[in-house]
């Protein structure tokens, strides 16, 4: 397997070709092929890009329909009848029947587009600068997003230049398992010398994935929202890596029945790893004048004509979603038998997650990469996540087989019980 080339010329700054040093060549679903033809199971999925599986047969036919018929691939903002039929289905499949009216913004093709022109948009709504944000959180490393992110390995890349404009306050839990953490945000809220500015927004994520798969409960983000409506602040969901059907649900507040003001999306959007990202807005909201957050590749219509099919194929019942949350419980349960498993053989671990956006906490970095290592030696691409990667987290596609799954779950096992005995 030549990777001289590869090594020679991508910046160091390469991270999962580290982790996964071969070159891959196809991939059909939940599973990748290497060069000498030797499969995995992808338990990655392009980081939460690739919810609906790899060259997914529906969405590939639609783009292959649209390119054969020279349909508009770029076209900035103008209008075109991709961006109209993704709209209207968008309209009719997901906004309808959730009782959601936004408006969309298209910012440019990525997460980081998306919460910068979130998070620019509420300070432009409320006449404020500050933007609350918690511990763990993870926006993106453009320098508005990076500002209300909180790993200290992103923020130390700026080369000295401070981040601004964000105050962190601890996310659900982070205080240990009986502590409510919004009792300080609204005692700061309500004390003039507590030095907290009011903020215009609050950006959270219902699920931190890159923060170690730490999970919002329910009645911590309906509070969440209360206090926001109470003293006029927007509340802004990061739905980039969680939503999408992630969590078991389309968008992951759902299973609060909250209601956000701004909801980022992009990641698994256009459900063929197409770039595409989309702000929703209130209407009331929508205080943008023309040209005033642009972005020459907003217009991805290739993306929009898959995210269609995604729509349409995936989201017309609640069919897809009643089998993420079938396969979930099977996640869950073996992830719990394995945490149990390690724990007690002296290495202390916890699952959690919510819907097909899970994890096993093993405390230790070192734990961790030694099994998701041993992982990959077998056929599974699996990744971590957390402050010190102790997390070994599972992003398959919310497609795959079940015996995919199973097959991908016996290798995690083998894997853990192989670094258990050495």
């Amino acid at each position: 397997m030549k990777t001289q080339t590869l090594e020679r010329m991508e910046s160091n700054v390469r991270t999962y070709s580290r982790s996964f040093p071969v070159v891959f060549t196809k991939a059909q679903n939940a599973r990748l092929t290497d060069e000498n033809g030797r499969e995995y199971i992808d338990f990655l999925a392009g980081a939460g890009t690739l919810n609906y599986g790899h060259n997914n047969p529906h969405l590939k036919q639609a783009m292959i329909d649209y390119l054969s018929s020279d349909g508009i691939v770029h076209g900035l903002d103008m209008w075109t009848a991709a961006k109209r039929e993704y709209l209207e289905t968008l309209e009719e499949l997901i906004f309808k029947p959730r009782g959601l009216d936004y408006k969309v913004h298209l910012p440019g093709p990525t997460g980081t587009n998306a919460v910068e022109a979130a998070i620019r948009l509420a300070r432009v709504a409320k006449g404020r600068h500050n933007i609350v944000t918690f511990t763990n959180g993870f926006h993106g490393v453009t320098m508005g997003a990076l500002a209300t992110t909180g790993n200290r390995k992103f923020r130390e890349a700026t080369g000295g230049i401070p981040t601004q404009g964000a105050s962190f306050l601890p996310f659900d839990g982070y205080m240990g398992e009986h502590a409510d953490t919004l009792d300080y945000f609204e005692k700061l809220l309500g004390d003039q010398s507590g030095g907290l500015d009011i903020p215009a927004g609050v950006i959270v994520e219902t699920v931190q994935g890159e923060g170690g798969i730490n999970v919002a409960g329910l009645d911590w983000l309906k509070r969440l929202e209360s206090i926001c409506r109470e003293h006029d602040i927007l509340l802004i969901v990061d739905d980039i890596q969680a939503g999408c059907g992630r969590t078991g649900k389309f968008f992951s507040f759902e299973h609060a029945g909250i209601k956000p003001d701004i909801v980022t999306n992009s990641k698994s959007l256009s459900g063929f790893g197409l770039p595409f990202a989309h702000v929703l807005i209130r209407p009331e909201l929508d205080m943008w004048k023309p040209g005033q957050y642009n972005g020459t590749f907003r217009g991805f219509n290739l993306a929009m004509v898959t995210a269609t099919a995604a729509l349409k194929k995936y989201w017309s019942n609640d069919t897809f979603e009643r089998d993420i949350q079938r396969k979930a419980r099977i996640v869950e349960e073996r992830f719990q038998k394995l945490a149990t498993l390690l724990s007690e053989n002296g290495m202390p671990a916890t699952e959690r997650g919510r819907g097909l956006m899970r994890g096993i906490d093993v405390v230790s970095g070192d734990l961790a990469d030694k099994i998701t290592s041993e992982a990959f030696e077998n056929g599974l691409i699996i990744e971590t996540s957390g402050q010190g990667g102790e997390v070994v987290k599972c992003l398959c596609p919310l497609t795959i087989t079940d015996e995919d799954l199973l097959e991908a779950l016996d290798i995690l096992e083998a894997a853990v019980k192989t670094v258990i005995n050495r």
